[in-house]
């Protein structure tokens, strides 16, 4: 059966329209960029075969346009569509800091630290520097690491603070082995981060671990 012959709440384009992107699963989203499907199947079902073989979804859109255009039912012109989508929800994340108002939710920090590690293969360690009225000045990769961390220099954050006149600053780095939970080391660092730039009267407001789902915030566990 045609999606076309689905009763209207199950398609996907009239289930986003009445409810939501939210309300659709993974396949359903990738089947409206894919607009139709390999022979004999429609566009849901190649959806789900795309990312049973080569998912999750995370996994699969991680790749670079020309990985993605030699997936199975994709293309050039469908795996172009898919990594412009990405680019416009990585730039509406970073406009959510950029465009001057002050940092009002905190989780949008987190979000745009998900959106600048995640996946990468090695850890790195990021700051976001702000201004006395918690908006956005810089954000900066400031450390590179191997697959099981990044050395962390907490005279180098405070450098870079003061060259960018920030009043407070925001910190994150990624797991690249997927466990989101913060290890003994991250509190440590997270402390002493915290208490160099206090001598130089700047305040440390969060540390998030970005790894396989949410960010997890130190600040929220009342580490930071």
């Amino acid at each position: 059966m045609h999606i076309r012959d689905w009763p209207a709440g199950e398609r996907p384009r009239e289930k986003l329209l009445a409810r939501g992107p939210g309300a659709l699963s993974d396949a359903e989203l990738l089947a409206i960029f894919l607009g139709s499907g390999l022979r004999g199947r429609d566009a849901v079902g190649t959806a789900r075969e795309l990312l049973g073989a080569h998912g999750p979804l995370r996994a699969l859109l991680e790749r670079s346009a020309t990985q993605l255009a030699k997936l199975p039912g994709l293309g050039p012109a469908r795996a172009c569509a898919l990594s412009a989508a990405l680019e416009l929800g990585h730039r509406h994340l970073s406009a959510e800091l950029e465009r001057g108002a002050a940092l009002s939710d905190p989780q949008a920090a987190g979000r745009y630290f998900a959106q600048r590690l995640r996946g990468l293969p090695h850890e790195v360690f990021a700051a976001l520097f702000l201004d006395n009225r918690h908006r956005a000045i810089a954000f900066e990769e400031l450390f590179r690491g191997t697959l099981d961390g990044a050395e962390v220099h907490p005279r180098e954050l405070v450098r870079r603070a003061l060259a960018h006149n920030a009043a407070a600053v925001i910190v994150g780095h990624n797991h690249p082995s997927g466990n989101p939970e913060p290890s003994a080391a991250d509190r440590a660092v997270t402390a002493r981060l915290k208490q160099a730039l206090a001598l130089v009267d700047m305040r440390l407001l969060d540390h998030f671990v970005i790894a396989d789902g949410p960010p997890v915030s130190l600040a929220a566990r009342g580490w930071v």
